[in-house]
């Protein structure tokens, strides 16, 4: 990863472990930690000779202690904390745990993604999605898995994010919006000419 420099990473909100997996496959030394015991078996139970922590509810990260970080990396982590404070107090504590050379990736869901259709999500049940405003609650089905219930996220702008970063002493160094290819082998829907995701990447 051409903005990080050194090998320790933590994969905040990891789950049941793939991306923190996936980050030590590719030469990370990476942690996992999770507000979720039951994720955190999944992980501990793919990956028994990993490190995987427990956050606390309130989202307090002292199980971490003075540990820093080269790497912080949050996927789709923030797509489900609903308050500017709750989420404006991770960032800062995240940022306190990087290393002064060290980024935060943080990956998100693009406020497009609840207005569009896609390869593997449906949101065309749910028009109220587009009067959202940061802060709303926004519904999406995923079309790819037997549970048809829609997904409860929190919709948040870019500029909302930027205004958090700034607030939590971060600055964007890349913001990137990955597209679908024509020639990819997928029956990609608006994914070729609109993100679904954003890729923030951070540092101090």
């Amino acid at each position: 990863m051409r903005h990080v420099r050194g090998e320790m990473v933590l994969d905040f909100g990891c789950g049941a472990g793939r991306s923190t997996r996936f980050l030590k496959q590719i030469g990370f030394d990476a942690i996992g930690i999770d507000i979720s015991e039951d994720m955190l078996k999944r992980a501990h139970h793919r990956d028994p000779e990993g490190i995987y922590l427990l956050a606390e509810d309130n989202g307090s990260l002292e199980v971490l202690a003075e540990s820093h970080f080269d790497l912080i990396f949050s996927a789709f982590t923030f797509d489900n904390i609903p308050t500017a404070e709750h989420k404006l107090a991770l960032f800062k504590t995240l940022q306190s745990h990087l290393n002064p050379s060290g980024r935060i990736v943080n990956l998100v869901s693009s406020p497009d993604i609840y207005t569009h259709e896609w390869a593997s999500f449906t949101t065309k049940d749910f028009p109220e999605n587009k009067l959202a405003k940061s802060g709303d609650e926004v519904k999406i089905v995923m079309t790819d898995i037997e549970d048809s219930r829609p997904v409860l996220d929190v919709m948040w702008s870019d500029e909302a994010y930027r205004e958090l970063y700034q607030q939590a002493g971060l600055s964007v160094i890349e913001k990137i919006s990955p597209l679908g290819k024509p020639e990819e082998p997928f029956a990609w829907k608006s994914e070729t000419s609109v993100a679904p995701w954003t890729i923030y990447v951070l540092g101090i």
